[in-house]
């Protein structure tokens, strides 16, 4: 009987193996250490060490849920394929010319990505569309396979077109493919119409060009992932989680792979709204710490924010316009390099530092015992007594701290403090780094930290998350059950979905509403094929329908939620109102006059994959009050007084419905560990979660 549901996370430090038992509704996880050079190796010894400690057979699985930060290492990194770009004759050099804005206006020095395609493999074919979709000069196909050729001779493997005004009509683009594909049929084609067609030639390239750049990884990856699953004797069928906080099925990921970038922290913010809900709070900052980044997204009235373009490979993480621009649906956040695996260093100033630089899975931290010697935040977790050295990731691997406290030690040295005082001011430091990065996201989204509850997922966000709160000056923190794995129980949660977007740029006062109702007909058909390829017959389809407006004049578009169609003509006041609403509530005021029109229309299409909700306890360890979930004692650090105290040890496992804990004090599960402050107190509610009241004062 097939009965149960597998999640794959691959992170930066480790691969989270989540099995769900949708029969007796109880859950598993493991954690396994990421293998970058082979990530699928890493995959295959989690589920057969899981799969073996429960007892389950690999027939028995009916469904597979991947989530992966390969291609957002391969943009960062520039790992990708070699790329080649054809574009309209003139529009070589869209991707250097970019929109000519400075992110720092006074910086002389400021440095620019670099586009993926060097300017050699940047060719131009004679065609030309207008804006209108009229062909104006046709296609010259001899020209265009003359060119490829070149890009072939100079080893180019996957290919970006983006001809001008492709998002009005795709024809040449098409025609292009068609003709490359009888010539070169085995070179990768990405057409900028399928991959982001919309308006904006410099972002509508740079999404189509970094789609090409990892679609052969993303093939190669996937197929090879498909094979090894299926080798396990797991027939069911894998799917892919997406930036957007959806599912979809293979071949639909490999397409448009670029709609994967974000899936791994999508997953998080999904599974934070879904625990949130289970507590009856609505506005969380779901924040996720894992072994390389730390992850922070705003959940407001129960959902994730959806923005539909993001940046990769920014040259200043916090700065607006230094990276690729990517024009993709993802659910809104921020990384911040900020992990177990950060390592501390002293500035030419003499300052304390932490990150971004990681030691990732290999070497790892110095505890690791893999040959790791830089100091990093798990060492100093380890040296402050906040890990149980014995019984880390479930006790799946051992750690040192002999070897945590010898990487430490020099930078003591240098700052003049003891070994325990350095490893607080590391432990202090990342707080405040990840705190002061919440701070600014969510002020620039007009809210105020401490109206939120903090949902501390990962496998440091429990270690972390009372203090980071404390910072925010938000008094309640949420901890799920099995936390340290929460992204890849997000993956068993998330429904599927497919969002589709159309640049139509008419005024309100002339749109011809049955031509609109056309274009939204036909992108909801669209990815309703998608998603009937992914659910099955029974699983109820949901539809919504969303707008770019602004005022005529304006250079940049709100994306607005609209009503249900069908519209026509009697529709353009709900819209109006729509718009203006949204226009109010992100401005604080509504020209009184002014024509509005619209740029992009949006579906997303979704529907549940699994059949009920996923119920994840707390525990299946047998129960116990305060008590008798006592372990014992530990030395460990306690900031707020600097000094080490024998701190009680609470096995999650055994703490019942209704249990509180006090605070300082430490809470162990397999995936993580919950350090309380002083003067907090954490209760055990009916969903499962830990709920963390702190005392700010």
């Amino acid at each position: 009987m097939t009965q149960y549901a597998l999640g794959i996370d691959i992170g930066g430090t480790f691969t989270d193996i989540v099995v769900y038992d949708s029969v007796r509704g109880a859950s598993a996880a493991h954690k396994e250490l990421t293998t970058p050079d082979a990530p699928h190796r890493g995959v295959i010894t989690g589920i057969e060490k899981l799969f073996g400690a429960q007892g389950i057979a690999c027939k028995d699985v009916s469904r597979v849920v991947h989530a992966t930060t390969l291609f957002t290492n391969a943009l960062i990194e520039r790992k990708g394929a070699p790329t080649g770009l054809i574009t309209t004759a003139g529009f070589r050099d869209t991707l250097e010319m970019r929109r000519e804005h400075k992110y720092e206006l006074y910086n002389l020095f400021m440095e620019l990505p670099q586009p993926l395609v060097r300017r050699s493999l940047r060719l131009e074919a004679p065609e030309r569309i207008g804006p209108d979709g009229r062909v104006e000069q046709p296609l010259a196909a001899d020209a265009l396979l003359a060119e490829v050729e070149k890009l072939r001779a100079a080893g180019v493997a996957s290919l970006a077109i983006a001809f001008l005004h492709a998002y009005a009509n795709d024809a040449h683009e098409v025609q292009a493919r068609a003709a490359i594909h009888a010539r070169y049929p085995g070179l990768f084609v990405s057409l900028s119409s399928e991959v982001a067609p919309q308006i904006r030639e410099y972002e509508r390239t740079s999404t189509t060009v970094a789609n090409a750049y990892i679609k052969p990884l993303a093939e190669s990856y996937l197929d090879r992932m498909s094979g090894e699953i299926a080798k396990l004797g797991i027939t069911a069928p894998l799917f892919m989680m997406l930036s957007n906080g959806g599912l979809t099925h293979i071949e639909e990921a490999k397409r448009v792979p670029i709609q994967l970038l974000e899936s791994g922290p999508a997953a998080g913010a999904l599974a934070g709204s879904t625990f949130g809900l289970r507590s009856k709070v609505r506005d969380v900052l779901a924040f996720d710490m894992g072994g390389t980044t730390a992850k922070l997204a705003i959940v407001e009235d129960g959902e994730p924010l959806i923005a539909y373009q993001f940046e990769a490979g920014r040259q200043q993480r916090f700065m607006e316009g230094s990276g690729l621009p990517i024009n993709i649906s993802t659910i809104e956040l921020i990384e911040i390099g900020a992990g177990g695996g950060s390592i501390a260093t002293i500035d030419a100033l003499g300052l304390l530092k932490v990150g971004p630089e990681s030691a990732g899975a290999a070497p790892g931290p110095a505890c690791y015992q893999r040959g790791g010697t830089a100091p990093t935040v798990t060492d100093a977790n380890l040296v402050l007594g906040y890990l149980d050295a014995a019984h880390f990731a479930g006790g799946s691997m051992h750690i040192d701290a002999d070897l945590a406290r010898a990487a430490i030690v020099p930078l003591a040295q240098r700052c003049k403090l003891s070994v325990a005082e350095a490893a607080w001011g590391i432990h202090s430091v990342v707080n405040e780094n990840m705190a002061a990065a919440a701070r600014v996201h969510v002020a620039e989204r007009g809210h105020h930290a401490g109206d939120f509850a903090l949902l501390a997922t990962g496998g440091g966000g429990p270690l972390h998350g009372c203090e980071v709160a404390r910072r925010l000056g938000i008094t309640r923190v949420i901890c799920p059950p099995s936390a340290g794995v929460a992204s890849a129980l997000g993956l068993l949660m998330a429904p599927a979905r497919i969002d589709r977007v159309a640049t139509v740029a008419q005024r309100m006062s002339s749109l011809n509403w049955r031509d609109l109702e056309r274009a939204y007909s036909r992108l909801e058909r669209e990815a309703g094929a998608v998603i009937a390829r992914t659910v099955t017959k029974r699983s109820r389809v949901n539809i919504t329908r969303s707008a770019d407006m602004r005022f005529v004049g304006q250079g940049f578009e709100l994306v607005v939620a609209l009503p249900r169609g069908p519209y026509s003509a009697r529709s353009s006041s709900a819209l109006r109102a729509a718009f203006t609403a949204v226009y109010g509530k992100t401005f604080g005021h509504v020209p009184p006059v002014g024509e509005i029109e619209i740029i992009n229309i949006r579906v997303a299409v979704s529907a549940a994959v699994a059949q009920g909700e996923l119920a994840v306890a707390s525990g299946a360890r047998g129960a116990s009050g305060e008590a008798r979930a006592l372990k014992g004692k530990r030395r460990a650090w306690v900031g707020a007084r600097a000094r080490f105290e024998a701190l009680p040890v609470y096995d999650r496992y055994r703490l019942v419905i209704g249990a509180t804990v006090r605070g300082p004090a430490i809470v162990e599960e397999d995936s993580t560990t919950l350090i309380l402050s002083p003067k907090s107190r954490a209760t055990v509610q009916r969903s499962g979660n830990l709920v963390v009241i702190l005392n700010l004062k």
